[in-house]
């Protein structure tokens, strides 16, 4: 009997800097190469493997790539066994296995299956270690919970967790607490690693986004050394501890008026071995004492947080000024979908608009009157609060989720300076 030996599937991947990687990954990404279906690989050499698709490899012309995205890297094509599979690739593996557990225990209990039920099934959670949260919309139908634990416990299995939990709305509070019900399990303590940050929160009492990551690591490559940074909106450290554990900022104040949040962030800060680099002010921060200290200052609220912003110009050295990272929900015309993944405009590099889709360069130039008029708006605030002169300035522009249809999540970095 002959053996034939195993074929390693082996796939093409792009092989960059580690530093340079996330620009290099969302560049790739703009332009279709990247192959979503693997995980990006790091290397004990300071490197990392991006998978793109073969078929468009010739369509990569290195020497362009690099002096685009960043003229101090390297890039080179390499073959690698191929890696993990991605989270999404995962997510929909789990979804078909998900199918597969409910419609044999219905059937195991004369149930009968229907496409009404496999439509209630849920495609997408998040997971806080072994907990796996549920979105509203999903678990709708009554035969759920009249299986009851039986069929949570199945669930749990599938996907490989202990404890479930399903959130059904956003309370009107003024906190934003998450209105969450407890499927399997009694504690609703999680842990969530995030870049090697670590975050522990209480899934009913505190929000946490798992669509903001791009953002989180986008702070991380910042060099905030020697800065003073101020969040205006920290809830449980999700800005603030990446500027502090990665970005190296000298010292963050980070404003919450939930007490969970606050107990939980000042929690995150102690388990990061950052809380001597942090002050934390409780409570509205429209009432925040500080004054012209900040070299930066985070707004990471939305819909809008545009009532931080005479805070925020309040906070920014007087004679230096700095940089705000302003965020928004911009919604785009009804004629055209957002972008589906992350994009962003560089003005000290120069637009991406004209290597982009007619749809993207559409959205862009949306975000982009949103961005001239909050420039134009902050400057008046700015010289009417210091009776001086100044000058704005859009540095970037960056894309980080589709909230909902048609409207974006997006961030303008925007320099402040006197004259």
């Amino acid at each position: 009997m002959s053996i034939i030996p195993w074929k390693m599937v082996v796939i093409p991947c792009l092989k960059v800097p580690q530093r340079h990687a996330q620009l290099y990954r969302k560049y790739l990404q703009s332009q279709g190469v990247l192959d979503r279906k693997y995980t990006a690989q790091k290397h004990s050499d300071g490197t990392v493997t991006l998978p793109v698709i073969a078929s468009v490899l010739a369509q990569l012309d290195l020497v362009a790539l690099t002096k685009h995205v960043a003229q101090d890297s390297f890039c080179e094509i390499v073959d690698i066994q191929a890696p993990s599979l991605s989270k999404k690739e995962k997510v929909q593996s789990f979804h078909k296995r998900l199918i597969e557990t409910a419609q044999s225990l219905l059937i195991s209990k004369r149930e009968k299956w229907n496409e009404d039920l496999e439509r209630d099934i849920p495609s997408r959670w998040q997971c806080h270690g072994d907990l796996v949260l549920f979105s509203e919309g999903c678990f709708s139908n009554a035969i759920w919970k009249e299986i009851g634990s039986e069929f949570w416990t199945a669930v749990a299995q599938t996907l490989g967790v202990k404890r479930l939990a399903q959130i059904k709305k956003i309370s009107q509070d003024g906190y934003r607490t998450p209105i969450v019900t407890m499927l399997l399990g009694d504690s609703s303590y999680v842990t969530h690693i995030d870049n090697h940050i670590r975050y522990e929160f209480d899934v009913t009492k505190c929000m946490f986004s798992s669509g903001n990551i791009t953002e989180k690591l986008r702070i991380a490559s910042f060099d905030c050394s020697g800065e003073t940074v101020v969040d205006l909106y920290a809830g449980i450290g999700y800005f603030t501890l990446p500027y502090l554990v990665h970005a190296k900022a000298s010292h963050v104040h980070a404003c919450e008026w939930n007490p969970d949040a606050v107990k939980a962030l000042q929690r995150n800060l102690q388990i990061n071995g950052v809380s001597d680099r942090c002050t934390v002010h409780q409570g509205d921060n429209r009432q925040l004492p500080l004054r012209d200290l900040a070299d930066r200052v985070n707004l990471g609220l939305i819909p809008s947080s545009e009532e931080g912003w005479p805070v925020a110009c309040h906070l920014l050295k007087r004679d230096t000024g700095g940089m705000l990272h302003i965020h928004q929900n911009v919604t785009t015309p009804l004629h055209h979908e957002p972008p589906e993944h992350s994009s962003a405009i560089d003005v000290e590099k120069g637009s991406s608009m004209e290597e982009s889709s007619p749809r993207i360069q559409r959205d862009m130039q949306v975000w982009t009157a949103w961005a001239s008029d909050t420039a134009r708006r902050i400057c008046t605030l700015l010289s009417d609060i210091t009776g001086s002169k100044w000058r704005t300035n859009i540095k970037h522009i960056e894309h980080v989720k589709t909230y909902a249809p048609h409207i974006s999540h997006i961030v303008l970095d925007l320099e402040c300076k006197p004259l």
